[in-house]
């Protein structure tokens, strides 16, 4: 077993003043105690992109309209939209799931097996879209259980492929609502902090959103009122609200932690999503690289009550998985160096501290 001391004196020993490469260098500690070595590798990077719609849509939570999750999902398979960009850039393989879109896809987009992924949609549907979680929970446990095994057996896929390092995306429109209600009720943060604007609403469309989904909080306590306070928090707020594409993104994390597969978590929604998979099994956050810091309103917050720290801040909200890949070069230069750089004895450079 690889030690951490050892990991840490590997480190300090590279021919550089002690931490001068931050951030670099407590990745590459992390990476390490992953792979349980001190010759971390990078292989077969994938993207797994879920796909599904949400009952609160309805209410008007949104600034787009409900078709563009499958407009979207049909865009991915034709190499169009930004994740596929991200994904041939930097070399990651794109598996696009339909867990629970509202929509059926032509049979020509439709993968027939697992290896037949290129360009097509794997069809895992659920259900189409979820319940609205204004009038009750968003699903039911059943439901929860099989969008789970979805995400679980599509890393499973991947691992077996030789994949060990594995980022998460969405497509969903409103799924900043239920995202901004876990916030709220698993982390004790104030909704109106948690609440932001999506894709685009002005100030009348955020004060509604802030409204509707304050209503669904008052309707969820009021439900479960009876329940004993001890009861386990994460369990019944996940089918109360999560979407099939977050209920599968957080079965997929658990299943990459337990292949202990570097997580590349992306902006809000896998944030949210991650945070219901640390209410299931808290190790899981060991294996979480955090990609990016989006601008949706509360990610910050989010982020900084999981003491967590994102490698990049770039303005963007498009989600996809799109800040996770886009963080993939910065995880390579980690490895990089752990692997490449001489140490201090090997170069003759005189150790000075």
């Amino acid at each position: 077993m690889v030690t951490r001391d050892q990991i840490q004196s590997k480190i300090d020993n590279l021919n550089k003043p002690k931490g001068s490469l931050g951030r670099l260098e407590t990745l590459a500690l992390q990476i390490c105690e992953i792979q349980q070595t001190l010759t971390p590798c990078l292989s077969h990077p994938c993207h797994i992109l879920f796909g599904g719609d949400h009952g609160i849509e309805k209410e008007e939570v949104s600034f787009s309209p409900r078709e563009i999750t499958w407009q979207q999902m049909i865009n991915y398979t034709r190499g169009g939209g930004g994740v596929n960009m991200f994904c041939r850039q930097h070399g990651f393989k794109l598996r696009i799931v339909d867990v629970g879109v509202d929509h059926d896809f032509p049979e020509c987009l439709i993968s027939t097996c697992d290896s037949d992924t290129d360009n097509k949609i794997i069809n895992r549907k659920i259900a189409y879209g979820t319940n609205n979680f204004l009038y009750g929970p968003a699903m039911t446990e059943n439901e929860w259980q099989r969008a789970v095994v979805v995400g679980a057996d599509q890393v499973d896929a991947c691992h077996k492929e030789g994949c060990n390092i594995i980022s998460f995306g969405e497509m969903g429109i409103g799924n900043t609502s239920p995202s901004s209600i876990l916030m709220h009720l698993l982390l004790d943060i104030p909704l109106e902090d948690c609440v932001g604007a999506g894709s685009g609403l002005d100030s009348d469309g955020l004060r509604h959103k802030y409204e509707v989904l304050k209503q669904a909080v008052s309707n969820f306590h009021q439900r479960n009122q009876h329940l004993d306070a001890t009861f386990n928090r994460g369990e019944l707020e996940k089918v109360s609200f999560c979407g099939f594409e977050m209920a599968a993104a957080v079965g997929a994390m658990l299943r990459a932690a337990e292949h202990r597969m570097i997580i590349l978590v992306d902006g809000f929604i896998m944030t949210a999503c991650m945070l219901v998979a640390q209410t299931i099994n808290p190790t899981v956050m060991d294996f979480a690289v955090f990609g990016h810091c989006g601008d949706e309103s509360g990610h910050k917050r989010m982020l900084d009550a999981m003491n967590a720290q994102p490698l990049l801040h770039l303005g963007m909200r498009l989600g996809e998985g799109t800040g996770a890949i886009c963080a993939y070069p910065i995880v390579q230069s980690a490895v990089n160096m752990i692997n490449e750089m001489d140490n201090f004895q090997h170069a003759e450079i005189t150790k000075y501290f």
